[in-house]
């Protein structure tokens, strides 16, 4: 996974996490979690991203997570709804939103 603007690394409690600004997780969701390319994030490019984090139940933590930030049930995450998906990332995929 590439992180570059904005990002900082930190430790959290022992666990690597990785810090970025609210612009720069948006930027990264579309480029490195959308597969397609299509501009939506759907369960199964979400669940490969928790499997590249070594987290266990991608599929599950995947369907909860577009669960949660898919605010109109269309069963994907489209650009307005990545705001939503934040709070996900930083419980799953370890990641930090900074200001």
């Amino acid at each position: 996974m590439g992180f570059d603007m904005g990002i900082h690394n930190r430790v959290d409690k022992g666990n690597a996490k990785v810090a970025m600004t609210m612009k720069a997780f948006k930027e990264w969701v579309l480029r490195d979690l959308d597969a397609d390319q299509d501009g939506k994030i759907t369960k199964a490019e979400l669940a490969e991203a928790v499997r590249r984090r070594g987290e266990w139940f991608a599929g599950l933590k995947a369907w909860k997570g577009i669960r949660s930030a898919d605010s109109n049930r269309n069963g994907v995450v489209d650009d307005i709804e990545i705001t939503n998906l934040a709070e996900f990332a930083q419980k799953h995929l370890g990641i930090m939103i900074i200001s």
